[in-house]
């Protein structure tokens, strides 16, 4: 079985209690951990993450240590970056064993052809948040953030992802439809070109299984912190959206 989630934003200040929400989160890789070939994080599995010069995370042990057991088992762990967690700079795999990509990937898996991806900025006319992605990915503002001591960069990162978790929580944000949903729109865009058995993202937080008329499945995560979805992919290539409840 191959198991893909994503949006669990681990550490977040909006969270009412972390150190459980955490437990929960290991408590069903080691879960899937039972049947698994692969296990595909779609990014944002942190709510914010920042390798320093001067020190790493820290808080995360039951996490990263069950992310290490399982790959020390020859289960294959890919870890896709996403808005809240790309500043990873070699840590994370040294720590885990977990493979860190860092753009969208082509893959086959259980004989059918996927498009994996966070999501961010697939399909976007948002020009500031484009802007904002394009600043935080820049290697000189990440040099620069990487000067500062681990306490003062990560107050001001959980503070920034703290008023949109927040805002989420507060009102989450429905399915627009089709045409107003931009990995659907570019899932469409991609198709006149190129077909894919699956489409397969995080970052929308919201649980989405849509069928195109090229025959592709668009395939939306939720998230691992209030809707608790991730997707199984069988040996047969039939993937299925699951519910931890």
């Amino acid at each position: 079985m191959i198991y893909f989630l994503s949006d669990a934003h681990l550490g977040s200040l909006a969270i009412a209690n972390p150190e459980e929400h955490q437990k929960r989160v290991a408590d069903l890789l080691r879960q899937m951990g039972n049947d698994a070939t692969a296990i595909y994080l779609l990014g944002d599995i942190f709510d914010f993450w920042f390798e320093y010069y001067w020190g790493n995370p820290k808080g995360y042990d039951l996490f990263l240590d069950t992310l290490r057991t399982l790959t020390d088992k020859g289960i294959e762990i890919h870890y896709f970056i996403g808005n809240h967690d790309i500043w990873t700079f070699g840590y994370l795999e040294q720590r885990t064993g977990v493979t860190v990509h860092r753009e969208p990937q082509i893959v086959t898996l259980s004989g059918k052809r996927c498009f994996l991806a966070h999501g961010d900025g697939l399909g976007s006319d948002n020009r500031h948040f484009l802007l904002l992605r394009r600043f935080f990915r820049n290697p000189a503002a990440q040099f620069l953030f990487r000067l500062l001591p681990p306490s003062w960069g990560n107050a001001l990162g959980y503070k920034w992802a703290k008023h949109s978790r927040l805002k989420e929580l507060a009102n989450p944000i429905a399915y627009q439809g089709e045409n107003s949903e931009e990995l659907i729109r570019f899932a469409k865009q991609t198709e006149y070109t190129e077909h894919f058995d699956y489409y397969i993202f995080g970052h929308r937080h919201i649980e989405l299984d849509l069928a195109l008329a090229t025959g592709a499945r668009v395939v939306i995560l939720g998230d691992t912190f209030r809707l608790w979805t991730y997707a199984a992919l069988d040996e047969n290539g039939m993937l299925t959206l699951m519910n931890t409840d």
